[in-house]
């Protein structure tokens, strides 16, 4: 018997998520300094209020506060008419003042949920606990010396920068249930620009929380907190190893500590780091500088009205008004700027194709193309060149038959890169398509006389001779020749030569 899948049978996975995210604002979270750090010196953003220092007074970023009514509504939350702020208090070399100012009793938005699909395709509601808004922390760089003594250093441009948290409730009960619930929460916050969630740049991160209980168990087991997991396949293997690990101690009769774990992306296990605080622990105390925010209803009412289509309503729309697969639309709406190419490209198309036939044909070029050029140059959406206008252009050139689709690669390729008009670039490349029939019977009679041994492999029933002598012809026109025409003038002649 399988023991992995013995431990699957006795045991139930528990996963609940806390996702940080950094807020679009220009500045910090209660003062001034530019909020954008990524590229600059470090402790040069900065001022007494980030830095803690004493008799300050903290100021609240209005917009950040918006941001997060904006993201709740998002992820229909309830949004409460009062909130406040708190101190989150707890020694840590990030944390310049001892304590982080954040909320606790009364957040901005509770009670709210995100859909995934699960298997068989079904339906699942994850609900979301709360979302709040706090300060983040400074940034802490750990350095070794070659000769082994190892020390870090703190760069402050981060501390203070706004920060909103969404905890999930513990509604997963696979990596994989987590894996979909994390890409689609970070699609979301992408389409209602709320923040960049930029896992690289560590705008977005995670903190994931796993326990292990026996199927049928109302009780959670100890939780494991898997902390500051910065990438999606990150996330899903730190689930996975620490999902196995659990059920390990399990099987063999050992307990789980309830602890904070790290993940390690190159032994590929997770390390203990301390154990898990509890809230009291934090001593939470409401922000004596801050006072309570009152957040009216048509406060709520304007932010609702500045929510665009989200992810999951685009995604049907796709499917049932433009024709798009579930496949082809899920790809799609992964990536926001991916959807504004795609319908600022359709108009242009509108009086010269049927609509599904244009969004389908778009959609390839994005899904496919598009993804294999990003890919293979590494790029991202500041760097590609392409206009709706011209993408369009290209698809009609195909369309028209002006251009093969081999032809259109190219072009395709070269408008990546450089950008450009892809009639004047398939002109430039000599890539024009040969429609004219004359020319091609022309060709085709050729190539039939210079290759008598194929003509007569046909003629003996190897119908796979016809590729080759079409190959021929395309070989000669350097692939500009219709191929179709090209293979239909090819099969006529041989017939003729049968009979």
């Amino acid at each position: 018997m399988d023991p992995q899948k013995t431990m699957t049978d006795k045991y139930e996975t528990v996963i609940g998520l806390e996702v940080h995210s950094q807020l679009l604002t220009t500045s910090k979270m209660f003062c001034p300094c530019g909020s954008d750090y990524q590229d600059s010196e470090p402790n040069t953003q900065v001022c007494p209020v980030c830095m803690g220092m004493p008799g300050v007074l903290p100021v609240v970023n209005k917009k950040a506060v918006d941001l997060v009514i904006k993201t709740g509504l998002a992820l229909n939350c309830y949004i409460s008419p009062e909130t406040k702020f708190d101190r989150k208090n707890y020694p840590y070399p990030d944390l310049m003042k001892g304590y982080q100012i954040s909320q606790f009793d009364i957040p901005i938005a509770l009670n709210g949920n995100l859909a995934i699909k699960v298997e068989d395709a079904n339906e699942k509601q994850v609900g979301i606990t709360r979302v709040h808004l706090e300060e983040d922390v400074a940034k802490l760089i750990h350095r070794k010396e070659p000769y082994g003594d190892s020390y870090s250093l703190l760069d402050m441009n981060r501390a203070g920068v706004p920060l909103m948290e969404i905890v999930s409730e513990p509604d997963m009960s696979s990596p994989e249930e987590a894996n979909e619930y994390l890409t689609n929460l970070h699609s979301i916050i992408r389409f209602v620009e709320t923040s960049t969630a930029n896992m690289e740049e560590g705008s977005f991160r995670c903190d994931a929380n796993i326990s292990i209980r026996p199927v049928g168990s109302k009780e959670l087991g100890a939780k494991v907190e898997i902390k500051n997991v910065n990438s999606f396949r990150s996330v899903f293997r730190a689930l996975k190893h620490e999902e196995t690990r659990q059920r390990q101690l399990l099987e063999s009769g050992q307990n789980i500590e309830q602890e904070t774990r790290g993940w390690s992306d190159e032994r590929g296990t997770t390390l203990s780091q301390r154990t898990k605080e509890y809230a009291a622990d934090y001593r939470y105390f409401p922000e004596p500088d801050i006072p309570p925010i009152l957040i009216s209803r048509d406060w709520v009412k304007k932010i609702q009205s500045q929510i665009p289509e989200l992810p999951s309503v685009k995604k049907q729309r796709y499917i049932e008004v433009l024709g798009l697969s579930e496949y082809d639309a899920s790809v799609m709406i992964s990536d926001k700027e991916a959807t504004v190419l795609f319908e600022s490209c359709l108009p242009f198309l509108s009086k010269s194709m049927k609509p599904k036939n244009a969004a389908k044909t778009v959609a390839n070029w994005i899904n496919v193309d598009l993804n294999r050029m990003k890919n293979e140059h590494k790029s991202t959406w500041d760097d590609i060149k392409i206009e709706p206008a011209n993408l369009a252009k290209l698809v009609l050139l195909v369309d028209d038959r002006k251009i093969s689709n081999s032809m259109a690669k190219t072009v395709f390729d070269e408008m990546f890169v450089n950008g450009g008009d892809p009639t004047k670039i398939s002109e430039d490349k000599g890539l024009s398509q040969i429609n004219d029939t004359a020319s091609i019977q022309n060709l085709v009679s050729e190539i039939l006389q210079e290759n008598p041994s194929a003509v007569d492999d046909y003629l003996n029933g190897k119908d796979s001779a016809v590729r080759f002598l079409v190959g021929q012809v395309m070989k000669k026109t350097k692939g500009q020749a219709n191929p179709q025409v090209a293979s239909n003038m090819v099969a006529a002649e041989l017939n003729k030569r049968r009979e």
